[in-house]
C-alpha cells in the first residue's frame, strides 16, 4: 500500500461525512471547539511533556505561554462571536437593481489540510482548526515529522475528542508529508519554510487546491532614535529568546543608530542573563530542534567570526539535554553572510547599525517582504512614517510577537513571507466561501431588456451607463 492510499481513504470519508452536514449549525461548532478546550486543558501536562521530549528540551512554561493560552484565547474569541459571523450578510444594490435583494452567505469548503511545523506542532495544528471547525469544515492535520513523540501524543488525542470524519491525523515522514500535499483538500494550509512551500504549492496546483502559505523570512526590528534603548533591548530579547528563537516571527535583526548600537548590546546581553540565571535558567531555556539545526548556525557564526565581525554572547546556564547556542549578537555582520542572507531561526541575533532613519527604512524596503516588523517609538510622525514606508505582514509597535495574540487581527505574510491571512474573523472567511446570492423580489429589470430591442432597452441602457 502506499503512502497516499489511506490519506486518499480518510478524505474520502470525511468528505462524504461533510456532504451529509454540508452546514453545521452553530451547536455543532460550539461543541466542535469545546472538545478542542478540553483536549488542551486535560492534556496540558501530557502536550507539555511531549514537546519538550521532541526539542531534547523545552521550558514547560514557554509551551503554556506560547501555545497552550493563545489557544484557549483564540477559542473564548471564537465562541463568543461566532452565532454573528455565520450569519448573512446584507449587501446594497444599484438603483437599476432595488427590486433585489443581495446578501452574501458564508458556506463551508469541505476538507481542509493542514501542514504543521516543529517549531510551534500546537499553535500551529489547533489554531488553524479553531478557524477551520468554527467555519463549519472537517480536518485532516499532518504534524512534522521531527517531533514524532508531539505527533503521536496528538493522533491519539485526536482519536480521543473526534470523530475520524471530523479531524483526523496524520503521522509520517517526508513521503507521506509529499503525499500529504497532493490531496485535492478544498483548501490546504501550510506553515513551513519557503523552500517546501514551493513544493507543497507545486504539489496543489495539480488539483487547483486552494493554498493559505505562512512562512517567514528576516524580520526587522528597527529602533528609532526617540526611544529608550534598554527597554527595546528587554522587548527584543523576548522575542528574540522564546523558543531558543525558533519562531517564525521572531525578530531576525535590529536596525538601530550607529551611536548607541554598544548601548544596545550590553543591555540585551544583560537582559538575556536576567532571564537565564546560572542558578535556575538551565529549567528555561530550549534546546535547537536538532544536530541539523545548531551545524547551520554554527556555519554562520563561525564564517562570521572568520570574516572579522564582533561577537558577543551572553553567560547562561545551557540545559544538559538537547543542542544549544547561548543568546548570541553579531556587530555589523557583511550583507552576504549566512546570518544576514537565510532566516535565522535560532538564539543568534545580527545589529545592524544606521546613521540616518531614511535610510533605515528604505534597508528593510531593499529586501523581501518579512512576516513581521517590530518598530520602537513613542513618537506618532516617526510612527506613521515607519508604518508608511515599508511592507510586511503584521506589525508590531513597542514590543515584539504580541500581535499574534490579538484575536481580531488577521494574521500573515505578503509576497515570500505568505499568502493569505487567518485568525478570529479573518479566519472563518479564509475557511469559508463567500457565496453572494442575488434574489429578485417582485419584478425582473432584465425583462425590459431583452430582445428584441426597442425604445425602453435603449433607455435602459443609457441609464445605465450614466457617469
Amino acid at each position: 500500500m502506499s503512502d497516499i492510499d489511506p490519506l486518499r481513504f480518510m478524505l474520502k470519508r470525511q468528505r462524504e461525512a461533510f456532504d451529509e452536514e454540508m452546514h453545521p449549525s452553530l451547536e455543532v461548532r460550539r461543541d466542535r471547539l469545546n472538545r478542542i478546550g478540553r483536549l488542551l486543558k486535560e492534556n496540558q501536562a501530557a502536550l507539555c511533556e511531549a514537546v519538550s521530549r521532541d526539542f531534547g528540551h523545552r521550558s514547560h512554561h514557554e509551551t503554556i505561554q506560547l501555545e497552550i493560552a493563545p489557544l484557549m484565547g483564540a477559542l473564548r474569541h471564537t465562541r463568543a462571536r461566532l452565532r454573528r459571523w455565520m450569519k448573512p450578510e446584507r449587501r446594497s444594490r444599484s438603483l437599476e437593481f432595488l427590486q433585489f435583494s443581495n446578501w452574501v452567505q458564508y458556506q463551508p469548503l469541505g476538507v481542509i489540510g493542514i501542514m504543521v511545523p516543529w517549531n510551534y506542532p500546537l499553535l500551529l495544528a489547533l489554531g488553524p482548526l479553531i478557524d477551520i471547525l468554527a467555519a463549519g469544515n472537517r480536518a485532516m492535520i499532518k504534524p512534522s515529522e521531527l517531533l514524532p513523540v508531539t505527533s503521536a501524543l496528538l493522533a491519539r488525542l485526536a482519536g480521543t475528542y473526534f470523530k475520524p470524519e471530523e479531524v483526523a491525523v496524520t503521522e509520517g515522514g517526508v513521503e507521506t508529508a509529499e503525499a500529504f500535499s497532493a490531496l485535492p483538500f478544498d483548501h490546504l494550509i501550510f506553515t513551513g519554510s519557503t523552500a517546501v512551500a514551493r513544493k507543497v504549492m507545486a504539489a496543489a496546483a495539480e488539483n487547483l487546491t486552494p493554498l493559505t502559505l505562512e512562512l517567514g523570512g528576516k524580520s526587522p526590528a528597527i529602533i528609532a532614535p526617540d526611544y529608550p534603548v534598554a527597554q527595546a533591548a528587554r522587548d527584543i530579547a523576548f522575542g528574540k529568546l522564546m523558543n531558543a528563537g525558533q519562531t517564525c516571527i521572531a525578530p531576525d535583526y535590529v536596525l538601530i543608530e550607529r551611536s548607541k548600537l554598544e548601548t544596545f548590546a550590553a543591555a540585551f546581553i544583560a537582559t538575556a542573563e536576567t532571564f537565564y540565571p546560572r542558578q535556575s535558567g538551565e529549567t528555561h531555556y530550549t534546546s535547537l530542534v536538532g544536530e541539523r539545526a545548531h551545524d547551520r548556525l554554527m556555519r554562520g557564526i563561525g564564517e562570521c567570526r572568520a570574516r572579522g565581525v564582533k561577537l558577543m554572547s551572553a553567560g547562561i546556564a545551557l540545559p544538559a539535554k538537547g543542542v544549544h547556542i547561548p543568546p548570541t549578537l553579531v556587530i555589523d555582520p557583511p550583507a552576504d553572510c549566512l546570518l544576514m542572507e537565510e532566516e535565522i531561526f535560532g538564539p543568534v541575533l545580527p545589529l545592524i547599525p544606521y546613521d540616518d532613519f531614511d535610510a533605515a527604512l528604505k534597508f528593510i524596503r531593499e529586501r523581501p517582504r518579512p512576516l513581521a516588523l517590530y518598530l520602537f517609538t513613542c513618537d506618532k510622525a516617526i510612527e506613521e512614517k515607519a508604518l508608511r514606508n515599508t511592507i510586511s505582514g503584521n506589525v508590531t509597535v513597542n514590543g515584539t510577537l504580541l500581535h499574534i495574540a490579538q484575536n481580531d487581527l488577521p494574521f500573515g505574510g505578503i509576497g515570500p513571507s505568505g499568502i493569505g491571512a487567518y485568525h478570529g474573523h479573518e479566519g472563518f472567511k479564509r475557511f469559508s466561501h463567500a457565496r453572494g446570492i442575488a434574489k429578485v423580489r417582485i419584478f425582473n429589470p432584465a425583462r425590459l431588456a431583452m430582445p428584441p430591442y426597442g425604445r425602453i432597452a435603449a433607455l435602459l441602457a443609457r441609464f445605465m451607463m450614466r457617469g
